[in-house]
This record gives structure tokens, sequence and C-alpha cells, in this order.
């Protein structure tokens, strides 16, 4: 289409755009034709955020977008493009398109522009299940990103979003997703996607062979939405069992694992990692002149069988979950550190008995030694 026949586009648009968004496009031909560029980008903005605008995006990007590509802000670009993307048939299409729009801005002074459409070329690789080319794309991107003094957090955002997604492909990292989670408002995020991020968050972190602190977790308000739910409230609960190493609580919550395919696939390991929150939990729970801890108290503690304490505890030294000896000929686990994690309601009370039998054996030995050494104070 010629320049010239821009207006008459535009025209032919507007008349086929519903009526609340007719006075945009009447705006779009006038910062047209006075070439001010950033108004027109601003207007373009606010016209493809309405969803009453979905059937014209990619008319507007490739016809008139286009015109004027190389005289916009290069992320706005990528944004315009990214909405327009959603208009595409197909996964397939949509991939040829968002590639088309990173080999677009990729310059030397739009780099963050780039990290946003590759980024969103590797979410479509995801959803075509391509994980290995969507992890190249994200590995390149965050290479930009590293070399970068300063970054939009739209573009972070992005990044955090679609590497969360590459690992729910293959048991995602908890730290990436909260790291996405921590760049947006989740009062801007529907009530269902909290709901999908907090139920795939939850299951990942507990058949996750590195998490065995659900802290961070624990307390992220995305959880909440899970405690509103009638058919997944459990499964906040197990993070809560797992985090305070209640077992009578994981036997209660069973049934719902064995119902849960991931979780079930993945019992023996689970099991594995309540046994350990057990241990550390009767450790916690323990003064810290009390830690010695025979084989046979462990076994009592976490009702793991006598022949397997060795190894349990042994596990729980290696993860840098407890720190301390094991003699071998006595059976006893001397225990000099344990994790610090977050602590219930019922946890923070036995830590302040604790503190209290502490402050009454002070008083006892200050009173000890002041009757003990009456002849030294009167000298």
């Amino acid at each position: 289409m010629i320049v010239d026949a821009i207006p008459d586009f535009l025209a032919e648009q507007r008349d086929a755009a519903p009526e609340e968004l007719q006075p945009l496009i009447l705006d779009f031909e006038n910062y047209w034709e006075r070439k001010l560029w950033h108004q027109l980008t601003d207007a373009l903005v606010e016209f493809f955020s309405d969803d009453g605008s979905a059937p014209q995006r990619l008319a507007f990007y490739r016809v008139f977008i286009l015109k004027f590509a190389d005289k916009i802000n290069k992320l706005k670009l990528v944004d315009l493009a990214l909405k327009t993307a959603s208009q595409c048939k197909d996964n397939r299409e949509r991939l040829e398109f968002l590639q088309s729009v990173a080999k677009k801005v990729d310059t030397e002074d739009s780099k963050d522009a780039l990290v946003f459409a590759s980024v969103a070329v590797a979410q479509v690789k995801l959803s075509l299940n391509e994980l290995d080319e969507a992890r190249k794309d994200l590995d390149a991107a965050e290479r930009v990103l590293d070399s970068l003094d300063s970054v939009e957090v739209i573009v972070h955002a992005a990044f955090y979003d679609a590497n969360a997604s590459y690992y729910q492909a293959s048991h995602f990292t908890q730290q990436t997703a909260l790291l996405y989670l921590a760049c947006i408002d989740l009062s801007t995020m529907p009530e269902d996607e909290r709901h999908r991020r907090a139920y795939y968050l939850s299951v990942a972190a507990l058949v996750s062979n590195s998490i065995y602190n659900f802290g961070e977790l624990l307390l992220h308000p995305i959880l909440d939405v899970l405690a509103q739910s009638e058919d997944d409230s459990w499964l906040r609960d197990l993070l809560f069992a797992y985090n305070r190493g209640d077992l009578a609580a994981y036997a209660a919550l069973s049934d719902h694992i064995a119902s849960n395919k991931l979780l079930s696939e993945n019992s023996t390991q689970l099991k594995q990692k309540i046994y350990l929150a057990a241990l550390t939990e009767a450790v916690f729970r323990r003064p810290p002149h009390d830690r010695a801890m025979s084989f046979a108290t462990i076994s009592h503690e976490t009702k793991v069988r006598p022949d397997e304490i060795e190894h349990l505890v042994m596990k729980a030294l290696s993860l840098g979950l407890l720190r301390g000896t094991i003699d071998q000929v006595t059976s006893v686990a001397q225990i000099t550190w344990v994790q610090p994690k977050v602590l219930d309601m019922k946890q923070i009370g036995s830590m302040r008995q604790r503190l209290l039998d502490w402050d009454s054996s002070v008083n006892q030995l200050g009173n000890w030694i002041e009757k003990a050494g009456k002849d030294v104070w009167a000298a």
C-alpha cells in the first residue's frame, strides 16, 4: 500500500471498528499526517489494549505500523506485535510472525526489545513442545540481559515468565517463577491465572529434587488463592505440613497425593522429603545444648526404620539442611546447626517457650552464683 493510501486504509478500518474505538483511529490519521510518531505509538498501544481491536490488529500491524516501525520506540513496537500475534491462526503462524519481529529489532540500540521479542518466540516454541530450541532462545536472551545496565520491568517479567514456563514443562524452578511474580502486580492477573500458577508452582516445588525449604513460597500471597479453593486447598495445607515436618498431616493428605498424577509418580521422593522435614523439625524443637540425638530417638521422631536413619541423616547433611557429625559406633548424630525456615504459630510458640526456659535457667544460674559467692561479694 502506498503512502497516499494510508488515509483510505484508516477510513476503512474506522468504519469496521467498534464505535468507542473510532475516535482513536481518527487520532491515528492526525498523528500520521503530522508525523507525531510518539503520540501515534501511544494511541496505537491504547487501541491494541482494547479487546475490541482484536480482529483488526493484524491488518493494522502489516499495513500501517510497519510503515513507520523504524521511527518508534522498539519496546512499544514489540508490545504491539505481541498483541497482534494473538490473532494468528495457529502457533506456527505465530512463530513465523514473532521471528520476523525479533529480526526487525535486532539492532545495537534495541537489545532490550530483542530480548522481549526473543522471549515471546521461546514461549511459542514451548507451546509447540520445542523445548531445546526454546532453551537456546532463553539462554541467548539471558546473556543479553546480563550485558545491559538497565532494563524495563516488563522485559524482566516476560523473561522470568518464559523461563518458568520452560521449567514447568520439565518440572520448573521455584526461584524463576517467584522472580516473575515479583515483577508483576498480582491484582492485574486474572483469578484463574493466579490459581493456575499457584497450583503448578506448589506441585513443582513439592516434586523438585532441589527444593527442601518452602519459605519463599509460603510467604507469597499467590498461595492465598489455593486457600479459597474447595478443590485445591489441600495443596496449600500439604506445603505447610512439609514446612513443619508434620507426619500426621501428611498421612491425612495422602489420598490427595495419590489422586494427583505428578505427585503420585514422585511419591517415593515426597516421602523422603517429609522424613527430612520431620528430622529438621525434631532438631529445631530441641535446645542447642541437647542436639545429640540417638538413632533410636530419630527413628521415633521421623517414623523411619532404624536401619535407614544413618542414610537419612547423611542425606540431610549433604543437602545442607543440617550440620553436624555422625558417630557410627554409638549410633548418635551430633547436630550443631539446622537450616532456618518460615515458622507457623505453633513453631513460634515452641521457640517462645525455649526462650522462657533459657531466661529461667539464666535466673537460676544468677541466683546460684549470688548464693555461692557471698563471701567473695562481701570482700
